[in-house]
């Protein structure tokens, strides 16, 4: 796992676009997507080396967070480099959920689990994936590399890596550059 101060660079370089200094880091730490993921991250490495003390206070603060900004995101969801929350609100993540390194994820987003069935389980999400404003990613399938995932498209089928997706129900569409000119300021 990646440390806690390569894992907040990251979520910022996502933002800026460059290895951010001690004032960037500052006034970004007051944007909402920022603060928000800042906390998340904090409060997640701060739960796993067992500071009681100060999870809690963090965890506090990132709850309150949650319910200022409209995001739903456990902070125990195991999620990689460089995450970036585009607009405020409405992203709604199953605990059991991964998300992979660089992914884009827009208002109204929901990846979410499903109970019953073959398919019973949260979504795994791979790298370089941009997910558009309210799209459903539900139950246990596996989101592949360098996809595209449409506004409004309802996902519960595996999609391969390079492929873009859309629509209710989804049509899978094999493309190289699914990605490209959407994943802004990839974090190598």
């Amino acid at each position: 796992m990646a440390l806690l101060k390569d894992l907040i660079q990251s979520d910022l370089f996502r933002i800026t676009g460059k290895r951010s200094s001690w004032p960037t880091f500052i006034k970004y730490l007051y944007k909402p997507e920022f603060s928000y993921l800042f906390f998340l991250r904090i409060s997640k490495h701060l739960t796993e080396n067992k500071s009681f003390f100060l999870a809690a206070v963090s965890i506090a603060f990132y709850k309150y967070l949650t319910i200022k900004f409209g995001y739903e995101i456990p902070y125990n969801v195991k999620i990689g480099k460089g995450l970036r929350l585009i607009h405020l609100g409405g992203i709604i993540v199953n605990p059991l959920a991964i998300i992979g390194d660089n992914c884009t994820i827009l208002r109204g987003v929901t990846i979410g689990s499903n109970r019953r069935g073959q398919r019973a389980g949260a979504p795994i999400v791979g790298n370089d994936v941009w997910i558009g404003a309210n799209a459903a990613l539900i139950g246990k399938i596996l989101v592949g590399n360098n996809v595209m995932i449409a506004p409004n498209s309802y996902i519960n089928v595996d999609i391969p890596d390079n492929s873009i997706v859309f629509g209710n129900p989804c049509i899978v569409k094999q493309n190289y550059k699914a990605t490209e000119g959407y994943i802004d300021h990839k974090y190598e």
